[in-house]
């Protein structure tokens, strides 16, 4: 006998309210934004700077799966089938036959695209999974200002066509470097993604303003919302409200609360 309260799984995400539009989504979890703060906090260093990354990264990437990802209903006998024939789980779980595509924008999504990699193969059918390299590079104007993205180098294994196109990078800022890079995707790479993901631990009213006119199809998951340069009176109203009037960068396009260079931080390396 099927249990059908299985049959079609339900999954709610806890979201904040806001005024970016439906393809973001800025996750509402206490214990998330606690362990965050800590990242972010001035003492916290390494071994706890990525240790912490980790931990965020896997609650994040399960939360994308459940959302976005397809099911299956799936009929596994469990160890109590030798006593009894109505031993079987019959339920719907995660599609294991779906192609994944994780992109490492090196050097801040060196350690969240193998973790990743690494939960979508254990989720995913291995074959259907592949990571790709992307090395990036802010461009900074005479005042050591942000004013574009450069590409270093590459190493896209292959198509992309009907994948789950995913890019896991901590800081969304200017939203500059992520949207070259999904450029990148559609001009030069065959096939045509399912979806394209971009899953972050924080991003700004800046990178959402980029990323929906640049890539309105794109999905946007953040942990947090930075706009801490905003006016007070715009910090009192729901996001996105008084959009053009929101901040979260500083004259170095350094996020506000934000949480330093991460690309920095995660590497020791301060260059």
């Amino acid at each position: 006998m099927r249990d059908l309260s299985y049959d079609h799984v339900p999954y709610r995400m806890s979201e904040i309210e806001h005024r970016y539009g439906d393809n973001v989504h800025i996750i509402a979890n206490p214990f998330l934004l606690g362990q965050l703060a800590t990242l972010c906090a001035k003492d916290t260093r390494q071994p706890e700077i990525n240790r912490l990354v980790r931990l965020l990264y896997e609650d994040l990437i399960r939360t994308v799966l459940n959302v976005e990802f397809p099911r299956r209903r799936v009929a596994v006998p469990t160890r109590m089938i030798d006593s009894s024939p109505q031993a079987i789980f019959e339920g719907e779980v995660i599609d294991r036959s779906v192609r994944a595509v994780t992109v490492n924008i090196a050097r801040a999504g060196a350690v969240p695209s193998q973790l990743v990699y690494d939960l979508l193969n254990e989720t995913l059918e291995p074959s259907l999974v592949r990571q790709d390299h992307i090395i990036m590079s802010r461009m900074l104007g005479e005042n050591d200002e942000v004013v574009g993205a450069g590409i270093g180098g590459m190493k896209i294994g292959g198509d992309v066509d009907d994948a789950f196109l995913l890019f896991p990078d901590p800081m969304g800022a200017t939203g500059g470097s992520l949207a070259t890079a999904i450029d990148t995707y559609k001009k030069k790479v065959p096939g045509k993604p399912r979806r394209i993901v971009n899953i972050h631990l924080i991003v700004t009213p800046e990178y959402l303003r980029t990323m929906t006119k640049a890539h309105p199809d794109v999905r946007i998951y953040a942990i947090r919302l930075d706009r801490g340069l905003s006016p007070t009176d715009v910090l009192a109203t729901v996001p996105g409200t008084r959009w053009d009037e929101e901040r979260g960068l500083d004259e170095h396009q350094y996020i506000v609360p934000g949480g330093g260079g991460f690309g920095e931080i995660m590497n020791n390396a301060y260059v």
